[in-house]
């Protein structure tokens, strides 16, 4: 059991932390929910950090305990009605990002990749970059207004879409992600194949089982078990990823998650007052390679 990090953290992050519970009480109106009580110990590490529910599995201190795990999820209906309306929608998602694609210049391009995901690029390797819709729960409106049909789709399916985001992903050929894990373990992914080059080299790995993606079908994965990919095709491949809540969270589950990653929005554009803390801490000295590596970090961008 790890001593609690409260009494090494900034009073920013002691407030940060104070206005969380303070805000989930509200969401909640009696107490914190059980498993929304055990992601606050576990991210503040008031506990012991998650343990691996299978191989290749790697989750962080952004933990909800009790979730299925398992590196791919079939698209059923009764569990993700969604995908197959998604399906049906994808000549039309695929043909409005070609023509955005083909009517901008090369340089245009290029930017319209680049300029959002630069900052991933130490985990994704320079041969991966994004075009983003939405972010950490927030739509962009200058690119959803390149893509306005995209855009009306996700919107009409009901998605339960979760605060990590969706773009448009484009691996270059000859380019490959390196083998890592997301961590968090209450959001699961898909993806809409775009445009996916033949050939044996173009893949994915997730919990050490590959597949290949297909124009038009969408494929689940859960990225916090260690996944990879793998474009060694004859041109680059792309992607729509869709990022969304893991389907056994509860609604209640749901809001309190919205209102942490909400919050750290607002946190980090200095919108929250400083204020002076509620609480009484006894100042610690953090031990070097220990203390909250987690949510902080995760949700501040900063180590």
């Amino acid at each position: 059991m790890l001593s609690s990090p409260r009494n090494r953290l900034t009073v920013r992050q002691k407030q940060f932390w104070e206005d969380v519970e303070t805000g989930i009480l509200s969401i909640s109106q009696t107490s914190i929910p059980p498993r929304i009580n055990s992601f606050l110990k576990i991210a503040q590490w008031q506990t012991s950090p998650p343990l691996p529910s299978a191989p290749f599995h790697d989750p962080c201190e952004e933990y909800i305990p009790g979730l299925t795990a398992k590196p791919y999820w079939s698209s059923d209906d009764d569990i993700f009605p969604w995908i197959e309306k998604l399906e049906s929608e994808s000549e039309s998602i695929i043909n409005e990002f070609f023509t955005v694609l083909s009517s901008s210049s090369s340089l245009e391009s290029s930017n319209l990749f680049s300029s959002d995901s630069a900052w991933q690029n130490d985990v994704m390797g320079s041969g991966w970059s994004a075009i983003r819709l939405q972010r950490l729960g927030e739509w962009s409106t200058p690119t959803c207004s390149l893509f306005p049909k995209t855009y009306d789709i996700l919107k009409s399916l009901n998605i339960p879409l979760a605060v990590r985001g969706v773009c448009f992903a484009k691996q270059s050929r000859g380019s490959g992600v390196a083998a890592h894990s997301d961590g968090r373990n209450f959001i699961l992914t898909s993806h809409l194949g775009l445009r996916i080059p033949e050939g044996e080299g173009v893949w994915m790995e997730v919990g050490g089982v590959r597949k290949k993606w297909e124009e038009g079908k969408v494929v689940t994965i859960d990225t916090s078990f260690v996944h990879e990919t793998k474009n060694e095709g004859e041109g680059d491949r792309y992607v729509l990823i869709v990022d969304f809540w893991h389907p056994e969270l509860t609604e209640v589950e749901r809001e309190c998650l919205e209102f942490v990653y909400d919050l750290r929005n607002r946190f980090e554009r200095g919108e929250v007052p400083v204020r002076e803390l509620r609480k009484s801490y006894v100042d610690e000295r953090e031990e070097e390679g220990k203390g909250i590596k987690g949510i902080w970090g995760a949700l501040t961008g900063k180590k």
